[in-house]
């Protein structure tokens, strides 16, 4: 076997036992020692935690980007946007990793993973075009920005992983409910003022 075809079955190998450990708490000299690998064949491939977790987050990037390309081809925008949040929220539940890739930008290094960082390109590009629609089709609020939308989906993804699966689809109708247009009326906002005025911490 040639030398770079070696280090392609040891990266291979790498990924594959990674794939097996909690992407939130890799360990490169865990994942070594499982591949029956050595530390330095580890981190000639991936030299940081983070460029491991980015090489095995590409593949749930294309599949999330997807998504986005899927939902701007659905004709009804309110079930476009719903079922867009949804395949995000599901896909950050399967992939531990992918809130870092995604929310952590100034630890990538772009000459590490153009791959990783090509897919996260059209992913945010996705997150726009879908976020855009929804809002220009009156089906949500116009003051709600792609990195807000993005920090909302994560937090439905700690909350589901603090309780039970079963509670994703109650928190998704919460979020979704609470970025419609008008969710909060003025009679709300008058009522929860006076809260807001005296709540300190401290």
């Amino acid at each position: 076997m040639s030398p770079r075809a070696d280090a392609v079955r040891s990266r291979e190998r790498i990924l594959e036992v990674a794939r097996r450990h909690d992407a939130r708490s890799l360990r490169l000299n865990d994942i070594a020692r499982d591949a029956g690998v050595g530390i330095g064949t580890v981190y000639r491939h991936f030299p940081t935690v983070r460029a491991l977790i980015e090489a095995l987050s590409v593949e749930t990037l294309v599949r999330l980007g997807a998504a986005a390309d899927r939902a701007l081809t659905e004709p009804d925008a309110d079930a476009a946007f719903r079922g867009f949040i949804e395949d995000a929220v599901v896909l950050q539940l399967q992939d531990g990793g992918l809130e870092t890739v995604l929310t952590d930008l100034a630890l990538t290094d772009p000459d590490l993973h153009d791959e990783c960082s090509v897919a996260r390109g059209k992913v945010f590009a996705g997150y726009d075009a879908v976020l855009s629609r929804a809002q220009r089709d009156g089906v949500v609020r116009d003051d709600l920005s792609v990195a807000q939308l993005q920090r909302l989906i994560c937090g439905i993804e700690h909350a589901v992983r603090l309780g039970a699966p079963a509670d994703r689809d109650l928190l998704l109708d919460i979020l979704v409910s609470g970025m419609r247009p008008g969710t909060l009326d003025s009679s709300a906002a008058t009522a929860t003022a006076p809260i807001r005025r005296t709540a300190t911490i401290g």
